[in-house]
């Protein structure tokens, strides 16, 4: 006697199967990532909603740190400057899974120049507070590096980090 398989049955299994490929997925490159792709393209949300840099001797009384390098590890988080400090952006990707450059979008934060981006893929910034008020700034990637003649997908990878200068 022979079994039948419904095509719907089958539709949905080759699905999942194309879907898991691309969430398990290694990423190659470089430091920043933990060598796997999540499946999941938004962040977590962060339980420490403010970056706490190691404390300097020139911090301000409201707390505020003079200067802070973020990454791709600080997304989902909110920092706190002051009048004329700097903020330092590097995310590090890779030629098959390119951060698109930071955008900022809101006021307090005037762009700087952030040296030289060495490494294909990664994206660097800069910017200086130069009053106050609140920035968004962003980033996205692929979630899934694309080859030709593979399976892809088309996730994206978002990092984002909200500025508040006071």
């Amino acid at each position: 006697m022979r079994r039948s398989i419904p095509h719907t049955a089958l539709a949905v299994t080759a699905l999942a199967l194309a879907l898991a490929g691309c969430g398990g997925q290694t990423d190659s490159g470089k430091g920043g990532d933990s060598g796997t792709v999540s499946s999941s393209p938004t962040p977590a949300p962060s339980t420490t909603p403010t970056l706490t840099p190691s404390p300097s001797p020139s911090a301000s009384a409201t707390g505020c740190a003079p200067a802070a390098t973020l990454d791709v590890h600080d997304s989902g988080r909110t920092v706190c400057l002051s009048v004329g400090d700097t903020i330092r952006i590097s995310l590090d990707g890779t030629a098959k899974r390119p951060w698109k450059p930071v955008t900022a979008d809101g006021s307090g934060l005037q762009a700087v120049n952030s040296g030289f981006v060495l490494q294909p893929g990664d994206a660097s910034a800069a910017f200086r507070a130069v009053s106050d008020g609140r920035t968004r700034l962003r980033s996205t990637r692929p979630l899934c590096a694309t080859q030709t003649g593979r399976v892809s997908c088309l996730g994206i990878q978002e990092w984002w980090v909200t500025v508040v200068v006071k």
